[in-house]
């Protein structure tokens, strides 16, 4: 199911869907995979963590309790009590470090709630 939603994607969305899809994996162990609504969603537990979701322009990493971040990672956008996205252009590379750290972050909320 996952292959086949990189399957669908338009050729200007590959690589950079790709090196996201990586660095989430990536930055722990123990996180599943799925794919929902059209969005790649990654679950730890069984509970939404982030979700992967590609635009025209860009592609957003949404991670569900990125609030809870927002203070060490001023990159995470958003407002509210839950979500906090990420963004990435298609045309600009990765910064799979951030990303790595980010979601590693995600993970230890995750698993201490």
């Amino acid at each position: 199911m996952v292959a086949s939603f990189f399957d669908s994607l338009p050729p200007g969305q590959v690589a950079t869907a790709t090196a996201l899809h990586q660095a989430v994996l990536g930055s722990a162990s123990g996180i599943d995979q799925a794919v929902r609504w059209g969005s790649l969603m990654f679950l730890v537990r069984g509970n939404q963590m982030v979700t992967l979701v590609l635009h025209k322009g860009q592609a957003h990493l949404q991670y569900f309790h990125g609030a809870q971040l927002s203070e060490r990672f001023p990159q995470l956008e958003g407002a509210g009590r839950g979500m906090r996205i990420l963004k990435f252009r298609y045309s600009q590379p990765v910064d799979t470090e951030l990303v790595m750290r980010i979601t590693a972050s995600a993970v230890a909320l995750q698993v201490s709630a």
